[in-house]
């Protein structure tokens, strides 16, 4: 996951962006004609620094608007990134000049706070490291909150001082877990992303934080 992949791939080799872009322009473009309302949402992975999100923004975005003006069309669409790597979380404010909205990649995020290989970990030493208590949970499962988790809020509190109404989620397999929906939405993260068949648990835990928060005001007031 350190390699060259990402951002970087596309930094690299700049077509291959350029073609996924061309295609989802031309195509939200088609369907516009058709009456359809569409608002393209582009995100740039594993993005470290700003820059790399700047040039990679400027460079789509011109082919983006050579699509729309071959095409005769203009739609609404955003740019974002996604934040999988802990410089991200704390240049957020920079990062969020360029980007519309976040997406946390927490199954990135946490090996690289952690400094874990998942495989390697889940292979070799992370049951053994559960059981004998060295960490309450899999973080690969339960999202980490003390650690992953206060990276998270820093680039939310940092990202919202610079773009109030960014919106904000997670994607990756914390995205099914009850526990770590629960604490996204205390966080005010806006949505979770999932496997398909972890939707069940999601929805049920978006619904039960909300319950909850509404029971702690009531208390509150009270």
């Amino acid at each position: 996951m350190m390699g060259l992949r990402g951002c970087r791939l596309g930094l690299t080799y700049p077509e291959i962006n350029e073609m996924q872009v061309k295609a989802i322009f031309e195509a939200a473009c088609d369907l516009k004609k058709e009456g359809m309302t569409v608002i393209p949402e582009v995100m740039i992975p594993l993005i470290g620094h700003v820059n790399e999100l700047k040039a990679v923004r400027t460079q789509l975005e011109e082919v983006a608007q050579k699509v729309m003006d071959e095409k005769g069309v203009e739609i609404e669409y955003q740019f974002g990134t996604m934040i999988e790597i802990p410089r991200a979380a704390i240049t957020a404010d920079q990062v969020a000049e360029y980007a519309e909205f976040f997406s946390f990649g927490t199954n990135d995020l946490t090996q690289m706070t952690f400094g874990f290989s998942r495989d390697d970990a889940e292979g070799k030493f992370l049951n053994n490291y559960v059981e004998q208590k060295i960490l309450p949970s899999n973080p690969f499962e339960t999202l980490d909150q003390e650690g992953v988790g206060q990276l998270m809020k820093i680039a939310i509190e940092k990202g919202k001082s610079v773009r109030p109404n960014i919106k904000l989620g997670i994607c990756g397999e914390h995205g099914g877990d009850s526990e770590s929906v629960k604490f996204c939405h205390r966080i005010g993260l806006n949505y979770v992303s999932c496997s398909p068949f972890r939707v069940p648990v999601a929805r049920l835990a978006a619904a039960q934080a909300v319950i909850e928060e509404k029971g702690n005001k009531a208390l509150v007031t009270a």
